[in-house]
C-alpha cells in the first residue's frame, strides 16, 4: 500500500487554472497507477484522469479532454494534475488515488487500494 497527500487546491476564478500535486510515500510508488477523482457539493464520485506505473498511458473523463493533463515524475513520487479553463461545475474535492490496476481507477474507483484525504478546489463565476 501507499500512502497519498495532495495539495494545490483553492480558490481561483473561472478560466483560470490550478496545479495538484499528490505526493506518494511507500517503495513501490513507480508499480502503481495513480488518478484523480473529485466529488462536488451533493454529487457522487466522479472519475478525473488516471496515468500508468509507466506515465505511459493516460485516461480522462470525457468531459474534460483537452482542459486537463495527468503526469508523473516517478523520481519525486509525485503525480500531477494541470487544470486549464476551469469552470464553476469543477469545483469539487480532489482525491488522489492509486492502485496496481488502471481499470479499477477508471472504472472501478470504489475497490481502489489507497486513497488520499482531498483538497478542495472552488472556481468562482
Amino acid at each position: 500500500q501507499v500512502h497519498l497527500v495532495e495539495s494545490g487546491g483553492g480558490l481561483v476564478q473561472a478560466g483560470g487554472s490550478l496545479r495538484l500535486s499528490c505526493a506518494v510515500s511507500g517503495r513501490t510508488f513507480s508499480t502503481y497507477a495513480v488518478g484523480w477523482i473529485r466529488q462536488a457539493p451533493g454529487k457522487d464520485y466522479e472519475f478525473v484522469a488516471a496515468i500508468s506505473w509507466s506515465g505511459g498511458n493516460t485516461h480522462y473523463a470525457d468531459s474534460l479532454k483537452g482542459r486537463f493533463t495527468i503526469s508523473r515524475d516517478n523520481a519525486k513520487n509525485t503525480v500531477y494534475l494541470q487544470m486549464n479553463s476551469l469552470k464553476p461545475e469543477d469545483t469539487a474535492v480532489y482525491y488522489c488515488a492509486a492502485d496496481r490496476s488502471e481499470i479499477k481507477l477508471t472504472r472501478a474507483f470504489n475497490l481502489v487500494e489507497s486513497w488520499g484525504q482531498g483538497t478542495q478546489v472552488t472556481v468562482s463565476s
